[in-house]
C-alpha cells in the first residue's frame, strides 16, 4: 500500500494544485486550453520522440507479451468504441470512450511501480506498454477523431482530409520521427537530448495540473454521464486487466514474471493522455476528467488487491 501512495499521490498533489490555482483565480478559464496547447503541441511531442527513438528493437522483441498486452488493449478499445457507438455515441467521443477504457498510465505510473514490485527486469515490458499505448493506441484513437471531424464529400475525399490532418499532428509525426532514428541507428546528440528531457518532462505534469484545472471549472452535469463513467471505470480497472489475464493464462502463456507485468500494466488507471486530446478536441472533456480521478483513486484498492494475488 505504501509503494502504491508514493506514486499515486504526486498526481493527487499536482491535480490538487491546478484546481486551487483555478480557483484562486491565479489562472485564468483560457489557462487550461492553453496550457493543453503546450502539452500537445510541444511537451507530449518531446516525450514519444524521446522515448521511441532511444527504444532498443532488440530489447522490445518480447513476441508473447506484445501479443497479450497488445491483442488485449485493441481488443478492448474496439470493444468500448462499439459500445459507445451501439449507446449514439459520434465515432470521435467512441474514440475518446476507447481510450479512456484501454489507456494505462503506463509512462507515468508504470516505470515506478513495476520497478518496485517486479524489479528491473520489468522495466523493458513497462516500455513496450507505454510504446504501445501512448504511440500506437494513441495514433488510432486520432485516426478515428479525424474521421469524426469531417464531413461533406465522398469517401475519398474523407480519407484525403485525414491523412492530411495526421500529418500535421506532432502526437503521429513525434513517434514516427523517433522509429526512424531508433532504427538508423545514428542516437540522438547529446543537445538534443538534452532538450528533448527538458521538454518531454513537463508533458506529464502539466497534464495534471490542467487537468485539475479543468475541474475546478463549474459545468451542469451531462444526462448519464454518472453511468458512463462508472462503466469506464470497471472497465478500465476490472474487465480490462481480467482479459489480459485471460490471454497471457490460456491463448498466448507467459512465464509468471511477464503474466504479472501485463495483468500489472492493464490494471493502472487511466491515464492523462485521452483528457488532453478529449480537451483538444473538445469532445468528452469533463467525463476523461472524471474517469482519470476516480481510476486513479480507486486504483490504490484494487492494484494493492492485485499485488496481493500475484505475488
Amino acid at each position: 500500500m505504501i509503494s502504491i501512495l508514493s506514486v499515486v499521490l504526486p498526481i493527487f498533489a499536482l491535480t490538487f494544485a491546478g484546481w486551487l490555482t483555478r480557483r484562486l483565480g491565479i489562472f485564468s478559464p483560457q489557462s487550461t486550453t492553453e496550457l493543453n496547447r503546450f502539452v500537445v503541441y510541444l511537451a507530449l511531442p518531446a516525450l514519444l520522440f524521446d522515448i521511441v527513438a532511444k527504444a532498443d528493437a532488440a530489447q522490445l522483441w518480447q513476441p508473447g507479451f506484445v501479443a497479450v498486452f497488445g491483442l488485449s488493449t485493441f481488443f478492448f478499445f474496439a470493444l468500448t468504441v462499439a459500445i459507445s457507438r451501439l449507446a449514439g455515441a459520434q465515432i470521435g467521443n467512441a474514440a475518446i470512450h476507447g481510450l479512456n477504457g484501454a489507456y494505462s498510465n503506463a509512462a507515468f505510473l508504470g516505470f515506478p511501480l513495476l520497478l518496485a514490485t517486479l524489479g528491473p527486469a520489468s522495466q523493458t515490458l513497462t516500455l513496450i506498454a507505454t510504446i504501445n499505448t501512448v504511440c500506437v493506441l494513441f495514433a488510432v484513437a486520432i485516426v478515428l477523431i479525424e474521421f469524426g471531424n469531417q464531413s461533406g464529400g465522398g469517401g475519398p475525399l474523407i480519407v484525403l482530409r485525414v491523412l492530411q490532418a495526421l500529418f500535421r499532428n506532432p502526437l503521429v509525426l513525434a513517434p514516427l520521427l523517433g522509429a526512424i532514428v531508433m532504427f538508423s541507428g545514428v542516437g540522438v546528440a547529446a543537445p538534443l537530448d538534452a532538450f528533448l528531457k527538458l521538454l518531454g518532462s513537463a508533458a506529464s505534469p502539466c497534464a495534471l495540473v490542467c487537468l485539475g484545472m479543468f475541474l475546478a471549472e463549474p459545468r451542469a452535469a451531462e444526462p448519464g454521464s454518472a453511468r458512463m463513467t462508472a462503466l469506464l471505470v470497471a472497465l478500465k480497472l476490472f474487465v480490462y486487466p481480467a482479459l489480459t489475464l485471460a490471454l497471457a493464462l490460456w491463448v498466448f502463456p507467459l512465464t509468471a514474471p511477464l503474466r504479472n507485468a501485463a495483468v500489472l500494466l492493464a490494471a493502472l488507471p487511466t491515464g492523462t493522455g485521452p483528457f488532453m486530446l478529449a480537451e483538444f478536441h473538445r469532445r468528452e472533456g469533463a467525463l476523461t476528467a472524471r474517469v482519470i480521478l476516480i481510476s486513479t483513486v480507486l486504483s490504490v484498492g484494487t492494484i494493492t488487491l492485485l499485488l496481493t494475488l500475484l505475488t
